[in-house]
């Protein structure tokens, strides 16, 4: 059995990371650690986690860490703080370490680059075996994982100079520090656009997984939901290039990947069909008056956006099943 630590233990990544540990076959929790919330039990603080609720929260001290593999589950630009007195394997669920270019870094989150690790979407060409080989591993953010996974097969088929995304997120995705914009009474009748214009973080991540040439034009919404992401990802068919290449290419790319699923002909994607999940769910359509093709994707945000995913590198990096401890089935309604 791993013994494993969680960082962060008191956000929404770090509830929904031991709420899967809880279950996992392979590992077992021995540490849960939030600096602000030291003291308290993982009971006070995630009612939910009944098989944890005596776990005490303690302070983290990285040179006392006596566990197997840490997930660090902090707001962004907090995790490097950490990560280099750590001798265990890690999953970080910020973006500390995701992007190579430290201007892009600097540029989005306005501190210095701490570097750059192996990045954590197994579903990519090839990532798998660097996942496997790996000790330290930055996981993707939400949005990048579902925009992703949805354009990434069609590389060659369509413009990705010319991408445009519209995608909603539930509030999880912003953490569990009270905020107004995310009081109930602000949320909870209406669907609103926020960082608009190239300005969300995920942005250079979507673009550096796509690789050269790619440019997005991102609009996120804040839906009123806890959890769950649908994003539209459109782009223009390059010519030559026949409207059912698109569907080959999503069903050829995801054919033996557990977590993906491409959905049968008239059947669009919902969040409800990902909740609880560390499941994708795929559909395309070709807009024939625009000339564009259109991937519709479903996720999770807190499970294969955020603490599915992590679990899923872990299982990789520690030689397990991939699907150790996660489930494809949504829950609904």
């Amino acid at each position: 059995m791993v013994s494993v630590g969680v960082l962060g233990a008191s956000g929404y990544g770090g509830a929904e990371l031991l709420r899967l540990l809880a279950e996992h076959p392979e590992m077992q929790v021995g540490r849960a650690w939030a600096n602000q919330s030291a003291g308290q039990s993982l009971g006070s603080l995630h009612p939910h986690l009944a098989t944890l609720a005596d776990l005490p929260v303690e302070t983290f001290d990285p040179q006392a860490v006596d566990v197997d593999f840490v997930f660090m589950a902090l707001p962004h630009s907090q995790s490097a703080q950490y990560a280099a007195a750590l001798s265990t394997p890690v999953v970080d669920l910020g973006a500390d370490f995701r992007l190579r270019d430290p201007a892009q870094w600097t540029k989005y989150y306005g501190s210095p680059h701490a570097g750059t690790w192996v990045y954590g979407l197994p579903e990519l060409p090839g990532q798998r075996e660097l996942i496997k080989a790996a000790r330290t591993i930055a996981n993707p953010g939400c949005y990048a994982t579902a925009i992703t996974v949805a354009a990434a097969p069609l590389k060659d088929l369509v413009d990705v100079g010319d991408l445009v995304v519209v995608a909603a997120s539930g509030t999880s995705g912003a953490g569990r520090s009270p905020s107004v914009p995310l009081l109930a009474s602000e949320v909870t009748s209406g669907v609103r656009a926020y960082k608009v214009g190239g300005v969300h973080q995920h942005t250079p991540e979507i673009e550096q997984s796509l690789g050269e040439g790619a440019r997005l034009s991102f609009t996120p919404l804040l839906a009123p939901m806890a959890r769950g992401i649908l994003a539209t990802v459109t782009a223009p068919l390059l010519p030559g290039v026949a409207p059912e290449a698109i569907g080959s290419a999503l069903a050829e790319a995801y054919a033996d990947e557990p977590f993906v699923r491409v959905l049968p002909d008239g059947q669009w994607p919902t969040t409800q069909m990902t909740l609880g999940s560390n499941s994708v769910v795929l559909q395309w359509a070709y807009d024939e008056h625009a000339g564009r093709v259109i991937v519709c994707s479903a996720i999770d945000n807190l499970g294969k956006g955020a603490a599915g995913q992590a679990i899923q590198n872990a299982n990789l990096m520690l030689g397990l099943p991939q699907t150790a401890g996660l489930t494809v089935n949504g829950v609904a309604p």
